[in-house]
């Protein structure tokens, strides 16, 4: 099993850019009060056929021909169903898909969300022709980082540049720090 959830985010992020995605949406939200954290990605790529659907959870398929399982989706389905969450798919071929994954906040058993600055910039910055819209939230307080907007401002200069990553980098890690005030969600 994985050890943070951020590390569940990027392998489906990872699915839904090798599905053809131009368009991933990752929604995060913690709230204490009603005691959940749940963590939606949606994207626009090819989808999924009612058969691969069935099939999506379990960890001896995979559409990869690199290797023989894929333990990414029943990993992120299994971390929030033991904590008394839940999980869902909702996919159409051709239309795209959407994960969700509700996690009891409090749980003992529940993964930390982790690094999940380190994520998203490395998704952003290694998928440059992919809008990703960000949105981050805990409680009530809330930031959003949407791609275009960076590229609109930068033109056709890389986000790969040292400058440029780090802006961007910080531009995270500080929006996070602000949202969640500090706290290891």
């Amino acid at each position: 099993m994985m050890t943070e959830i951020s590390l569940n985010v990027l392998d489906v992020a990872q699915n839904s850019i090798e599905a053809g995605a131009s368009h991933i949406i990752i929604d995060i939200k913690a709230d204490h009060k009603e005691d959940y954290l749940k963590i939606v990605i949606s994207d626009d790529g090819y989808g999924m056929t009612d058969s691969q659907l069935a099939k999506v959870d379990d960890p001896f398929y995979t559409t990869r021909t690199t290797r023989a399982i894929g333990l990414g989706v029943p990993f992120f389905k299994y971390g929030a169903e033991m904590t008394g969450g839940t999980f869902t798919i909702v996919s159409e071929a051709g239309k795209g898909t959407e994960v969700t994954a509700a996690f009891v906040l409090s749980h003992i058993d529940r993964m930390p969300l982790g690094d999940i600055t380190s994520t998203m910039l490395s998704l952003i910055t290694c998928n440059e022709n992919i809008h990703f819209i960000y949105s981050y939230s805990v409680d009530g307080r809330c930031f959003t980082l949407d791609t275009k907007e960076f590229r609109e401002i930068l033109g056709d200069i890389s986000f790969q540049e040292p400058e440029v990553s780090n802006f961007i980098k910080e531009y995270l890690q500080d929006h996070k720090d602000e949202v969640d005030q500090g706290e290891y969600i």
